[in-house]
């Protein structure tokens, strides 16, 4: 930027001029939108309302604190509605619409908006609001809530299997967690979606869709996704001594959503080359620490929360060196 002759150079992270922040809201959604078409044709149709729900109060929510707050309306920056859509990725189909709207104020206001808006929270605000669900309606988020719909696959080892009318599912079915299932799937039903889980994490080829589409259209880098889930496989690998329980650790849970779309996020991810090595490399080890170590069968949420927290530390030691720079003497 230039003024009276003079260049203005702003702190990173630098972003292209042709790319706006609702540009790059717009390219999220856009990737987002295969995984979102794969878990209503699973799901059936309640899967669409809670997306909707969810978005609809995401934003409903940015534009009641503005008003309040008496600062400038955002909501046309997209920013409300990428993080609806990831929060109601992260919620299973048989979640009462109470809940999405509670998670969206969660991570609109308190996560979000509280700390300054987009760019200024430092943590993932569909995640941590996520996590906050899941310690107080644990019933909902996991457990026998859990469902997932099977078009054309017999369950062998779900709890319950029935039709339901409520989800518009063929088949519904409900197990301790779907982590915990993993095993009850082959690879490929992992992979395309039919099997348990939330909304969003489900197709593991529709979110490697909009992953590479992400990548390709330099919105993300390559570092943080890939390094993170090669980390898991690497280090299940290691520890079974078996390539298909690795396959497995990648292809269970909701690792491809957290490694494409939230480890990634822009505000709570670092900006130096470095830093995303080992903030991909970082989430790895975590996410395969609490699912082996820990009684949660899952820990990508909980991996990214943590590397969150440690970005400002990581941005610090990781930023290069300014030649010519004159250190000040106390």
């Amino acid at each position: 930027m230039e003024h009276n002759g003079l260049r203005r150079v702003s702190s990173s992270p630098h972003i292209r001029a042709e790319h706006t922040i609702a540009s790059i809201m717009l390219e999220v959604i856009i990737a987002l939108v295969p995984a979102g078409a794969v878990a209503v044709y699973f799901f059936g149709w309640r899967a669409l309302l809670i997306m909707a729900v969810t978005v609809a109060s995401s934003v409903a929510w940015e534009w009641v604190y503005n008003r309040i707050a008496k600062k400038p309306q955002t909501i046309g920056d997209l920013s409300a509605v990428v993080t609806g859509l990831l929060l109601a990725f992260n919620l299973p189909v048989t979640v009462p619409v109470l809940i999405p709207i509670i998670g969206s104020f969660l991570a609109i206001v308190l996560v979000k908006q509280f700390f300054g808006g987009i760019g200024a929270n430092f943590l993932n605000p569909a995640l941590a609001a996520r996590a906050i669900l899941m310690v107080s309606w644990v019933g909902y988020m996991t457990g026998s809530a859990f469902s997932a719909a099977v078009r054309g696959v017999e369950m062998v080892a779900a709890t319950t299997s029935a039709t339901t009318a409520a989800t518009g599912a063929v088949d519904a079915v409900t197990a301790a967690t779907p982590l915990a299932m993993a095993g009850n799937y082959s690879l490929v039903q992992l992979f395309v979606g039919q099997c348990a889980g939330s909304l969003g994490e489900v197709s593991k080829l529709a979110l490697l869709v909009g992953g590479i589409y992400l990548i390709v259209r330099r919105i993300i880098s390559w570092k943080v996704p890939v390094l993170m889930i090669a980390t898991v496989f690497v280090a299940k690998w290691i520890s079974s001594g078996s390539v298909n329980d690795a396959l497995y650790a990648i292809l269970s849970g909701g690792l491809f959503l957290g490694a494409f779309f939230m480890a990634t996020d822009y505000a709570t991810s670092p900006v130096t080359s470095t830093g995303r090595i080992i903030m991909g490399v970082g989430c790895g080890v975590l996410t395969f620490v609490i699912r082996e170590l820990s009684p949660m069968p899952e820990g990508v949420s909980y991996a990214i929360l943590i590397m969150n927290l440690a970005v400002p530390l990581i941005d610090r030691y990781t930023k290069p060196r300014v030649y010519g720079e004159v250190k000040r003497h106390a």
